[in-house]
């Protein structure tokens, strides 16, 4: 089982000048024609903060102090996790005449998608840090977590985003159970409320949802401005690296009947 997941991992760096071209040409392409352009990846975030916060800051009220400045932090992570897993998970099938005519390692293809997302989340953060600042909220020493934090989370939706791509090849309804999958696991993550708010006997529930661990982790070094818990890092760790194991593996099995598919 190794050798395959190395040799995945080996071509993957074999290609990374490739990978980066692709991921410049998908920040470019995606905001061309419109007005104005790159400036849409800072307001995107920014007009979906505003929504959340309308609603819930003014007309439910929830009682907690910088209640704006807590959801964007966990806004942001949460929309690189969405985004990758909708565009991954389409990315084999939409761009399966790469695949059926060239040479072309298929499994750059999600890669790309979970990649140019996270640059968008990166370009991002200035912002998160500028709105926190207007509250009081300046990042610390505990800004040196981000790095591993953001490895690991890569590594979740690397895999998970590859298995499911590798899996839509087969069976297409799976991209459309998705978006309507991630509605329910969106208010599941405590992005909206604090994990206090929870009761106690389903904080435990709320923990085995691997999306909660990352946006815990990321609420730990923005807005509470402390470590990371090591009892939430650990399994976020092991989760991951089990969710690109898997991924690779997937891909790795079906790989080369996926051109028939396509």
């Amino acid at each position: 089982m190794f050798l395959p997941i190395r040799h995945h991992l080996q071509e993957i760096f074999r290609y990374r000048s490739l990978v980066h071209s692709l991921i410049l040409r998908e920040l470019k392409a995606r905001y061309r024609g419109s007005v104005l352009g790159f400036l849409w990846t800072f307001l995107n975030p920014l007009l979906l903060l505003g929504v959340y916060a309308l609603v819930f800051n003014v007309y439910f009220r929830i009682q907690m102090e910088h209640y704006a400045g807590f959801m964007f932090t966990g806004l942001l992570p949460w929309i690189w996790f969405s985004s990758s897993l909708i565009e991954g998970t389409n990315a084999i099938t939409s761009g399966g005449s790469l695949i059926t005519k060239v040479l072309f390692p298929g499994q750059l293809l999600p890669l790309v998608k979970v990649g140019s997302n996270l640059m968008n989340f990166l370009l991002s953060l200035p912002i998160l840090f500028v709105f926190l600042g207007f509250m009081g909220i300046f990042p610390g020493w505990n800004l040196c977590w981000l790095p591993l934090i953001l490895l690991i989370h890569f590594a979740f939706i690397a895999g998970l985003v590859l298995g499911l791509a590798t899996l839509n090849v087969f069976l297409r309804d799976i991209q459309h159970i998705l978006a309507n999958l991630l509605t329910l696991w969106f208010f599941l993550t405590p992005i909206l409320y604090p994990l206090s708010q929870v009761p106690g006997p389903f904080k435990k529930f709320v923990l085995l949802n691997p999306a909660a661990l990352f946006t815990l982790g990321y609420q730990d070094i923005f807005f509470y401005r402390r470590s990371p818990d090591p009892w939430q890092l650990i399994p976020s760790l092991i989760l991951s690296i089990f969710m690109l194991g898997l991924g690779i593996a997937l891909f790795e099995h079906y790989k080369e009947t996926l051109a028939e598919k396509l």
